[in-house]
């Protein structure tokens, strides 16, 4: 193939996959086909990814994989030529920092692993633009502090869903923050293996995780330890409840439903007696002290928190921090607030009961006209009619439904009879005239019978004459 088509020497191509693992390349081999989706460089020695690696555009790669390779270097321009990278492995190296703006051209990266590196410091623009990132993978470096505020503004990283730092230097986690990620972050939060100070807090954080069966929690329970000040070991987080020095308290935990415009009041019912001090934290991570939020949200003097008018973003989960005479306590709230009004439901259903209604009601009315309505022909029951010639049925009703021509007696009123020889009215001779009808009795004893030049309406008893 051509220059910009060929496979490259000591690599494997398979359609647009490249494997160029275990090739002992010291660099990136170039030129690289354009139709390149994957590309593996795994388990070489390329120790500085340049800015020149890709010299061309690389529209199609969308896999990256550059682990163990001893890599210490990585241009903040590497990535320039393929802005279409979905997953890159940079695990198993020798990064030591996450520069500024390190990753920003990959707009669309949702994968990145840099587990089993050297990394101390990590810098807070270094994930910049990363708007479709999900899964970030940073264990088993040597991380003293993340800043999570990155993670709480959910700005950066909107669409994260799994973060990996186990197995670094973290000592002290703000259960705050943590507190303040959102759910579906909170719930992935991999913090095992890292040598963390005992704190009540963090506990009952893991406490509420692994009363809710979370993998990070249930998984890894006994890698999740902790140090004491002046223990010559640490023990298990979740094995501070109860004891000494610190005495954490379980959680508890309570589940309020409402709906959109409702007020509703958040309990804070300590078991301690002499509260010295209590505050409320909101699913935002702000501290509710008075009252704040333009009246909407306000602290009661029993400790309660009041929320009105409620809106989507005020779901979430509330805790209240009780600072007691011997230790503190942290009661949670897990607000859920429905998508409509409380009246909402109850109108729809009135609506669509009220429209059933109408529906069985007009076929109800519709049933008494067909078969309820009296005959208007009840005096003509009993007269005796000719029966009518088999050459009438031209000039029968539409709508009677016993033919003219039948046979027999008791035809019904509201047929015409059949025209026969004799003079029309107006002394216009017909061919085929109307014989006279017998004389009747009543009001309606004039009454003609329309001949074959009249206009009928087919939709009335009576005919009409012209």
């Amino acid at each position: 193939g051509s220059a910009g088509g060929s496979c490259p020497s000591r690599c494997v191509c398979a359609s647009n996959l490249l494997s160029c693992s275990q090739a002992n390349l010291s660099a990136v081999p170039a030129p690289l086909p354009r139709f390149t989706a994957v590309l593996d460089m795994s388990h070489n020695n390329v120790t500085r990814l340049r800015a020149d690696w890709a010299p061309a555009q690389l529209p199609h790669l969308h896999a990256l994989l550059l682990s163990h390779n001893g890599l210490a270097f990585v241009s903040t321009e590497a990535f320039t030529h393929v802005p279409h990278l979905r997953h890159l492995d940079l695990s198993s190296n020798r990064l030591r920092t996450l520069d500024e703006n390190l990753f920003s051209d990959l707009g669309e990266l949702e994968v990145l692993l840099l587990y089993n590196n050297e990394i101390t410091t990590v810098d807070r623009t270094a994930f910049e633009n990363l708007g479709r990132l999900r899964k970030l993978y940073l264990g088993q470096n040597r991380i003293a502090r993340f800043p999570l505020e990155l993670l709480r503004e959910g700005t950066r990283l909107p669409q994260l869903a799994l973060l990996d730092l186990s197995a670094n230097r973290l000592r002290a986690v703000p259960a705050g923050e943590l507190q303040a990620l959102p759910a579906w972050l909170r719930d992935r939060l991999y913090l095992h293996n890292n040598p963390l100070v005992c704190d009540c807090l963090l506990f009952q954080l893991l406490d509420r995780g692994h009363r809710r069966h979370l993998s990070a929690v249930v998984d890894f329970q006994d890698e999740l330890r902790c140090v004491l000040p002046g223990a010559p070991a640490s023990i298990k987080i979740l094995a501070l409840a109860d004891q000494q020095p610190l005495n954490c308290s379980k959680v508890q935990e309570a589940v309020l439903e409402a709906h959109l415009g409702d007020s509703v009041t958040l309990g804070c019912d300590s078991r301690w007696q002499g509260v010295r001090s209590r505050h409320w934290v909101t699913p935002g991570g702000e501290r509710v002290l008075g009252e704040g939020g333009n009246g909407s949200v306000v602290l009661l003097a029993n400790g309660s928190l009041q929320l009105r008018a409620l809106r989507p973003e005020d779901a979430g989960t509330y805790a209240c921090w009780v600072a007691g005479p011997l230790l503190n306590e942290t009661l949670y709230v897990e607000l859920l607030v429905h998508n409509f009004t409380l009246h909402g439901p109850h109108d729809t259903l009135n609506t669509a009961y009220t429209t059933l209604v109408g529906c069985i009601l007009s076929v109800v009315l519709v049933l008494i006209y067909l078969y309820l309505t009296p005959c208007r022909c009840c005096c003509c029951r009993g007269t005796e009619k000719p029966p009518a010639p088999r050459d009438d049925s031209i000039n029968s009703s539409v709508l009677s439904t016993t033919p003219n021509h039948a046979g027999g007696t008791g035809e019904p009123c509201g047929s015409h009879i059949a025209p026969s020889a004799g003079t029309g009215q107006n002394g216009r001779f017909k061919g085929g005239g109307t014989p006279p009808l017998p004389a009747r009795q009543g009001p309606k004893a004039q009454r003609k019978v329309s001949d074959p030049d009249s206009v009928s309406s087919v939709f009335s008893d009576t005919p009409i004459v012209v």
